[in-house]
């Protein structure tokens, strides 16, 4: 978890230093809230993980699809809540929404990766 964090701060630092100093029309007014989100699905999924694994560790993979499944529809009804209250630039939030999603996705990914090939 601590991995994280440090990741959203690196890419609100990132975010702010674009938003503060470039013209970034890539960038929706709204990346705060989008961070906020992701770094609080990823903090839940987390937890749910790791609540789950403290009696049997064969039960990982079902705790973790639920919690790759739990993400994607948090995520639709995130999209569609801003989406339903008509906010402005409406394809850089979807734009930023899905990069992030797919960044954050593959930094949980990676050290699961990196685990079963040291284990194989």
């Amino acid at each position: 978890m601590l991995r994280t964090i440090l990741v959203t701060s690196i890419l609100a630092i990132v975010f702010f230093v674009a938003e503060r100093y470039f013209v970034s029309p890539w960038l929706h007014p709204y990346w705060k809230i989008l961070l906020i989100f992701f770094l609080s699905v990823s903090f839940l999924t987390h937890r749910l993980v790791e609540t789950g694994l403290q009696g049997n560790r064969e039960r990982f993979v079902p705790l973790y699809l639920a919690a790759t499944v739990a993400r994607l529809i948090l995520g639709l009804i995130f999209v569609g809540f801003f989406l339903f209250q008509h906010i402005e630039q409406r394809r850089t939030f979807i734009f930023d929404f899905l990069v992030l999603y797919i960044f954050y996705t593959g930094f949980e990914i990676w050290p699961l990766t990196r685990n079963l090939r040291r284990d194989s």
